[in-house]
């Protein structure tokens, strides 16, 4: 059976940039579509199933943290931000309106190829999981509970809307539980990164994880614990 070419879509005002990453990502053997704006991006993002979405941040119009906010009302495509030096109120805003993923400009294509691959190797694993309905895919604690066939997350019987990553991000540490992990493991393991992270992804990550599980309950949001120096984890109430 032919291997399905997975599909991009390319979204920057400046149109060299277009060309640089359609000729890098094309030699990869992926399929690139290409938006100039906010308002072509947005059209095209929920009129076709893309794999994954380069998007930059600062573009005419309709931004791309507005392209990402209003994509994630209906759809969980994966997003790759690009941003300009000097922007990282913007990138924060980014992971916040729902981006998995930042590259900042000038960039290296080379990181930008890892960083893709990096997402749509984590999302293709996350869509095998997710048709495994199995029962003892869900995580239950007291004030948590983690449907994994449904990619649900439930605290104190409230549902939290969490991103694919922020999702990922609870999935991971829920899964051992009072393990501490580092930074450096969760970018390995999570974002799948093995140079390129940027540690503050994890911290930017964790904050608004607590944030929304905060929203609905405060114990749930407890259990995700800094332990200073070393990183983070996910403590269960004795």
């Amino acid at each position: 059976m032919e291997e399905r070419t997975e599909r991009i879509l390319v979204v920057d005002d400046e149109e060299r940039i277009r060309r640089l990453l359609r000729m890098y990502l094309e030699k990869e053997g992926y399929a690139i579509d290409e938006a100039e704006d906010g308002e072509q991006a947005l059209k095209m993002a929920l009129e076709h199933d893309y794999d994954l979405i380069i998007l930059d941040l600062m573009l005419p119009g309709m931004d791309g943290i507005e392209v990402c906010s209003k994509l994630r009302q209906t759809k969980a495509t994966p997003v790759l931000m690009l941003t300009a030096k000097g922007e990282e109120m913007n990138r924060v805003q980014g992971f916040e309106a729902g981006a998995d993923d930042y590259v900042v400009k000038p960039f290296s294509p080379r990181e930008v190829i890892y960083r893709v691959k990096a997402i749509l190797r984590r999302s293709s694993a996350t869509a095998f999981l997710t048709r495994d309905t199995h029962a003892s895919n869900n995580i239950v604690f007291p004030h948590l509970m983690i449907e994994h066939d449904a990619h649900r997350v439930t605290a104190n019987g409230q549902e939290v809307q969490l991103t694919p990553k922020e999702y990922d991000l609870l999935y991971y540490l829920a899964k051992s539980p009072d393990k501490v992990f580092t930074r450096e493991d969760l970018l390995k393991d999570v974002w799948n990164y093995e140079f390129f992270g940027d540690l503050r992804t994890v911290d930017t990550h964790v904050k608004r994880l607590r944030e929304k599980l905060n929203r609905v309950s405060p114990e749930a949001a407890a259990m995700i614990t800094t332990v200073w120096g070393v990183g983070y984890k996910l403590e269960v109430p004795k």
